[in-house]
């Protein structure tokens, strides 16, 4: 049996490269809406640890997500969903899971309009060791060239500019 939906329910979705701010925001909309935030990277992580990488796996990880997203929405619970989002199929995932459960979904496309604080960003999340699940500037540079533009209805938050983003983001979910 299909739960229906609870009233104000939304699935949120990030998108945007690593470093822009997408996990900072998502965290505070979470919180804001006392919504549970789903984020790939850990699923892709935890994956990683038993050797499997590579396409398969990303595509994995933001299926095991999906199914994580379905059942918390299946509890009455908004979702935030925290994720790279790079290709129309990815982001196709959670335009079918909102059809499939019956609630809105809200894409919050996230860049930084400052490339050198951007580089700055991604460099300072770099650790000690190499680590592939932690991209290079250059890698970033890479993803930005293959990111597929989205088509339809979204919000752009640019976080390099000097104001709090959340106020506007929770209009937009509201």
């Amino acid at each position: 049996m299909t739960a229906v939906p609870a009233a104000g329910q939304v699935l949120v979705v990030f998108a945007g490269l690593p470093g822009v701010g997408k996990s900072t925001l998502a965290g505070r909309v979470g919180a804001a809406l006392r919504a549970p935030v789903l984020p790939v990277e850990p699923v892709e992580r935890a994956l990683a640890r038993y050797g499997l990488v590579g396409d398969v796996p990303e595509t994995a990880a933001y299926q095991a997500v999906e199914g994580l997203a379905e059942v918390q929405l299946g509890l009455g619970l908004s979702v935030v969903v925290d994720a790279v989002n790079p290709v129309a199929s990815a982001r196709g995932l959670w335009r079918d899971l909102a059809e499939r459960v019956g609630v809105p979904l809200r894409m919050i496309e996230v860049h930084c309009g400052d490339v050198a604080e951007h580089r700055r960003r991604v460099e300072a999340r770099l650790p000690a060791e190499p680590d592939p699940l932690r991209p290079t500037w250059e890698q970033t540079l890479v993803r930005r060239a293959e990111y597929e533009p989205i088509i339809g209805p979204r919000l752009v938050v640019d976080t390099a500019v000097d104001v709090d983003p959340l106020p506007g983001v929770l209009s937009y979910l509201s």
